[in-house]
């Protein structure tokens, strides 16, 4: 139930609950929720002045959502977050994914704790300008599960916004967990008043996603946070064929280093081609299609790349240094690209 929603089950000329007379008033004999409208505190809530108040120092705020878990949503906002701190801006990344936290091995900061001072708590920092909260940085190891009930997950999250001091930042990236449930609810209800740039909706192309993604596509469009986009995730398996493993046909002998000998003898040049296969089946049209008939952007499309996969599994950037992912990092670059134009505009 929202603030000032009246219940389904309320009597007949129920003043709502943020009345006054709520509960006191003589249509409110009998019904169920007489006691808790009695006793429940009146007005706006007072902590949205101090969300409000901490969110004051941050220009952006995006969310990234998915509909279907395991799309590759963690890994999207890590690498999104890398991005823009190599832009020289100074990023937070906030993970809200209260049960499944993945951004402390996603960033390469397992082991790392919260410290608190006089100005809040402090965020975990990949760089000087790249800082990071999580429950990972606060459960005793990383195998602990997380048994918690919406109100609990809520209340984290409220104190993830009134209580971390990111200083001044320019994008705030909020990786939440999938489906549209508590967690969205509350970012949501939250930080409207400040101002949401926008969600980035991450999908992979079979149907079996897009169904569920399209209803968090509606959930944007129902509490009013713009969607600045959907990106297509592995989008077909895609590596240089010199690193592809070859096994012979109808058993498990590998072959590979037969093939590459071969290859390097006859036909060089092939080792410098991409191999790409279809993981999932697009046939329905994919991300692209769904875009079209809902009526928001397609950010564009971003291959499965086990360089990604080995970047992500060490917390480092796809975009620098010896992580460089030939395939993945300039469909990646080219999204955020996008991104950041729209949100210009």
């Amino acid at each position: 139930m929202e603030n000032g929603d009246i219940p389904e089950n309320a009597n007949e000329h129920c003043p709502g609950p943020q009345s006054e007379s709520a509960g006191k008033s003589d249509s409110c004999a009998g019904c169920p929720n007489q006691e808790a409208c009695a006793t429940a505190p009146k007005g706006p809530d007072p902590d949205l002045v101090a969300i409000a108040e901490r969110m004051s120092t941050v220009k952006h705020k995006i969310l990234v959502l998915s509909g279907k878990g395991g799309v590759g949503k963690s890994t999207f906002s890590a690498q999104l977050s890398f991005a823009l701190a190599g832009m020289d801006h100074q990023v937070g990344l906030m993970d809200i994914d209260i049960c499944g936290p993945s951004m402390p091995k996603m960033l390469g900061l397992e082991g790392h704790e919260i410290h608190q001072s006089n100005l809040g708590w402090s965020p975990v920092y990949v760089e000087e300008n790249l800082g990071v909260m999580s429950i990972g940085f606060m459960l005793p190891n990383s195998d602990e599960a997380v048994v918690w009930r919406g109100p609990r997950k809520n209340a984290l999250i409220k104190q993830f916004l009134k209580d971390v001091y990111w200083r001044d930042i320019d994008y705030l990236v909020v990786d939440a967990p999938p489906g549209t449930s508590d967690e969205h609810i509350s970012i949501v209800q939250y930080l409207q008043a400040t101002g949401i740039d926008g969600a980035i909706i991450v999908t992979t192309p079979q149907e079996v996603s897009l169904i569920d993604v399209r209803k968090e596509v509606s959930f944007c469009k129902k509490v009013g946070v713009p969607v600045l986009g959907v990106v297509e995730n592995m989008s077909g398996l895609s590596q240089p064929l010199a690193d592809v493993k070859f096994m012979e046909v109808g058993s498990s002998n590998d072959v590979t280093k037969d093939v590459i000998s071969c290859l390097r003898e006859h036909a060089p040049e092939l080792l410098n081609v991409l191999a790409c296969s279809e993981v999932f089946d697009s046939s329905g049209g994919g991300a692209e299609r769904m875009c079209r008939e809902m009526g928001v952007p397609f950010l564009g499309k971003v291959p499965l790349d086990p360089q990604l996969c080995k970047a992500a599994e060490q917390g480092k950037s796809c975009f620098e240094g010896n992580n460089k992912c030939s395939v993945s990092a300039p469909a990646l670059k080219s999204i955020i690209e996008k991104v950041l134009a729209s949100m210009t505009e």
